[in-house]
């Protein structure tokens, strides 16, 4: 299992909108092979950064199949403009957990 990890910076005065086209926009993530689950999270310290945890069954699932197919040119439509600046996007994999 591969966990992708993104902060979402959302431009201010537009989280309510994220939020929305967010909803829209992972029914599109989660239709894709290797997709296993997802998390989005508000900051408390810094209400107009998100976090976004997605997990994936390997790395490829998400560089490769997911970027690479048309869906996600339909992802980018409803969500990149609300990023100021763009994400960093990394990627986890399991050392230890309980």
């Amino acid at each position: 299992m591969i966990l992708e990890h993104a902060l979402l910076p959302v431009k201010p005065g537009t989280e309510a909108r994220f939020v929305e086209a967010f909803d829209e926009a992972k029914q599109i993530i989660s239709a894709m092979p290797g997709f296993l689950g997802l998390t989005l999270s508000r900051c408390i310290e810094r209400p107009g950064t998100y976090l976004l945890l997605v997990q994936w069954e390997t790395l490829e699932d998400h560089s490769e199949g997911f970027r690479g197919s048309e869906q996600y040119q339909q992802w980018r439509r409803l969500l990149h403009h609300f990023y100021e600046p763009f994400p960093t996007v990394e990627h986890f994999e399991p050392v230890l957990s309980v």
